[in-house]
């Protein structure tokens, strides 16, 4: 069943931007780059637009994907877009995750309403080859479960760090 909420504009040109890797880019264009971004409903629950301050940058300090399991709020649900890079036994990838957060400690009203909204944001991104809904920390805190999203066992490491 769909909830009527739109996408805001934002939110496309966000994925657009993640999505179209320039080929050569210059070191100050890849570290202003999106590497995560968090999607939530407006105030008036009717539109999903990006929530502020709840980006990681590709030129950001430290390691993005415990940053990123930071910023997910422990009490309510989100989308987002994680731009992945990792390396199998043949080569490196990166790859864009669309991610349904929805934690079970999320009120009902909140997880209904994003699960009837999910629709509505997957159709504009696309071309995403992985999706992963998650329902608590432990299914995202180790980084092994993201890496068998993205390629099962060939993946050896994800943000340059070995799954060991």
């Amino acid at each position: 069943m769909a909830s009527g909420v739109t996408v805001d504009e934002t939110v496309l040109t966000i994925f657009n931007d993640m999505k179209v890797r320039k080929a050569q880019p210059n070191e100050e264009e890849r570290k202003r780059r999106k590497k995560a971004v968090l999607f939530c409903l407006s105030e008036d629950k009717k539109h999903i637009i990006m929530e502020e301050g709840n980006e990681i940058l590709q030129g950001d300090e430290g390691d993005p994907f415990t940053k990123f399991v930071k910023m997910l709020p422990p009490n309510d649900c989100r989308y987002a877009l994680y731009d992945a890079t990792y390396e199998t036994k043949e080569t490196k990838k990166e790859d864009l995750v669309f991610i349904f957060w929805a934690p079970e400690s999320a009120p009902l009203k909140s997880k209904m309403i994003y699960a009837s909204s999910k629709d509505a944001i997957k159709k504009k991104f696309t071309g995403i080859k992985h999706e992963w809904q998650v329902n608590g920390l432990e299914d995202i805190k180790d980084r092994k479960t993201l890496a068998e999203k993205l390629g099962g066992s060939s993946v050896i490491t994800l943000e340059g760090q070995p799954l060991d």
